[in-house]
């Protein structure tokens, strides 16, 4: 494998889906709707090239799971929704967040610590977003 001059390979292939996209008339057609079926073949494949053990095919398959990434998040940014740097930024913190054991001053010494702060944490992630998603504090 060889790095990229000047940039990463996948800042190179964002860039290369945004031409696809402007350039290929099937994929400029295509939406988040429309691709649903790919990226569930694609997941699957996933799975499947795990369960194979070839390191080679899990690195095809991710590549191809990778490319559903990339298509969806530039489809998002031509609708001005958000980016793929706006992707990598929220995964970012989410691991942040669910791991403050590495990130924090958190303490978990075993797998099952690790499990329950990850589920504490994902657990205040999901009522934080019901509590936004109701609107305003509407207390007499």
């Amino acid at each position: 494998m060889t790095a990229t001059p000047g940039g990463s390979a996948l800042e190179e292939f964002a860039d290369q889906m945004r031409v696809l996209q402007r350039e290929c008339a099937w994929k400029r057609e295509q939406t988040h709707t429309s691709l649903i079926p790919y990226v569930r073949e694609e997941a699957e494949e996933v799975v499947e090239a795990i369960e194979s053990g070839d390191p080679a095919a899990l690195c095809d398959e991710l590549g191809d799971l990778l490319l559903q990434v990339v298509i969806h998040a530039v489809i998002a940014e031509e609708a001005g929704e958000f980016t793929l740097d706006d992707v990598a930024r929220g995964v970012i913190a989410k691991m942040e967040r669910r791991n403050p054991h590495v990130f924090g001053d958190a303490v978990a010494t075993d797998v099952a610590e690790v499990m329950e702060l990850w589920n504490a944490a994902k657990a205040a992630e999901k009522a934080e977003k019901a509590d936004t998603s109701e609107g305003p504090d509407r207390t007499s």
